[in-house]
């Protein structure tokens, strides 16, 4: 199939941009247009015009923040990769960031466009939710931010005001030597997930400082697992205490199912994931503090 006639447009300024969408409800913000193209061409969206944001400078580059380090969100994903900022101060996202796509949509992709389109099976997001990151995002009426854990709202659905422009993408920065494992199953590497899981750990003295672990891909938003933080913290996190911790916190999730993998099949492999997420980032921690 082809896409639907649709105009396209290009503004100067970010306020142009939002005056162009909130002029019209039905255009729609383009960077990349990894996600939204290919729903285009199967018609599962039909703008009535594309505002494309890619060259807006104000959307561009990676900040260092100190306590969080910070995208524009038309920052390619590639350029997230390969970036030493990326790898020295937010270890989970490079390690998930490999996993998006493959190389070549990568070159094309946003930070931004991920975090936008809210694919349950995406990355990003999940690394966003799970490190309790924020979006930044501009209005004609200004600007305004969001926590990652109320961002997402269901599947390819964000609390994102139609008239907005998403505009930086904001992964906070753990102190101390921290431990990361990232995990998923897909038919191919790289393609979409069945089921993610990632993880974080800070370890001092021998027990666990600080943890997060996050669900996606089977679950209909990038789902924090608070309640395994607050059983492991305090604890050398022994293996059985990894699965003690996830038990009862995996069993409530909301799996979704389809013609790929049911819901019994995803439960399983999301408790398994996060339990391997979990040890990798415990092992990494320990050896990074000895």
């Amino acid at each position: 199939m082809k896409a639907a006639a649709f105009e396209y447009v290009r503004p100067v300024t970010l306020s142009e941009a939002c005056a162009i969408l909130r002029a019209d409800e039905d255009a729609r913000v383009i960077a990349g247009g990894q996600t939204l193209v290919p729903m285009m061409a199967m018609r599962l969206a039909r703008p009535s015009r594309l505002v494309d944001v890619a060259r807006l400078p104000e959307l561009a580059g990676i900040a260092d923040e100190g306590a969080a380090v910070s995208f524009g969100a038309a920052t390619r994903q590639l350029d997230a990769e390969k970036s030493t900022l990326v790898k020295i101060k937010l270890p989970l996202l490079a390690a998930a960031l490999p996993w998006v796509g493959h190389r070549p949509t990568r070159s094309r992709g946003t930070v931004g466009g991920s975090v936008a389109n809210a694919d349950p099976a995406a990355e990003i997001p999940l690394v966003l939710v799970t490190l309790a990151g924020e979006v930044e995002f501009a209005t004609a009426d200004g600007v305004e931010t969001c926590a990652a854990r109320d961002f997402f709202t269901g599947p390819m659905m964000t609390a994102l005001p139609q008239d907005a422009v998403l505009t930086r993408v904001r992964f906070p920065v753990w102190s101390g030597r921290v431990g990361v494992g990232f995990h998923e199953v897909s038919t191919r590497r790289s393609d979409f997930a069945y089921v993610s899981a990632c993880a974080q750990v800070r370890f001092e003295n021998g027990v666990c400082a600080q943890l997060a672990v996050g669900v996606g891909g089977g679950v209909p938003v990038p789902t924090r697992l608070d309640a395994v933080a607050q059983a492991l913290v305090g604890t050398a996190m022994s293996d059985a205490d990894i699965d003690a911790a996830l038990e009862a916190p995996v069993a409530a999730l909301d799996i979704m199912t389809d013609h790929y993998a049911s819901t019994d099949y995803r439960r399983r492999v999301a408790r398994e994931l996060a339990a391997r997420a979990l040890r990798d980032a415990r092992d990494a921690a320990i050896g990074a503090a000895a």
